[in-house]
C-alpha cells in the first residue's frame, strides 16, 4: 500500500533533501522511523507540457512505482521527471525507479 504525501511538514523536509537523478527521473527521500507505509509525491512541471502530458506522466510514474510497492522502504518521497518519462519505455521508466530507490541505501 502506498499513500499520498499530504502534510506542509514532510513537503518542506522533501525540499531539503538529497536528489537523486537517473536518466529523465528525479527523487527526493525522507525516511520514517515511524515505520508507516510509504508516502509518494509528483512533481510534474508546465515544461513537461500541457495538462494532458502531465497527467499521463504522472499517471505512468504511479504505475511503475505500484510494481515496487513491497521493495519500497518507509519514508516520504518526491518523484519528478522531464519529458523523457512520457517517451521511454515502460519497461525502461520501472528500472530507472528502481535504480533510484536501490541508490537510496548508498551513502553520500
Amino acid at each position: 500500500m502506498i499513500w499520498r504525501v499530504r502534510d506542509r511538514a514532510a513537503f518542506a523536509a522533501l525540499s531539503r533533501a538529497r536528489r537523486l537523478r537517473r536518466g529523465p527521473l528525479t527523487l527526493r527521500h525522507v525516511p520514517d522511523p515511524q515505520g508507516r507505509p510509504p508516502r509518494v509525491a509528483y512533481a510534474i512541471g508546465r515544461p513537461m507540457g500541457g495538462a494532458v502530458a502531465r497527467n499521463r506522466a504522472r499517471r505512468r510514474l504511479r504505475a511503475a512505482i505500484e510494481q515496487l510497492d513491497v521493495r519500497l522502504p518507509a519514508g516520504a518521497y518526491l518523484f519528478g521527471g522531464d519529458q523523457g518519462v512520457l517517451t521511454m519505455p515502460f519497461t525502461e521508466l520501472i528500472a530507472a525507479v528502481e535504480g533510484l530507490v536501490a541508490e537510496l541505501d548508498e551513502p553520500g
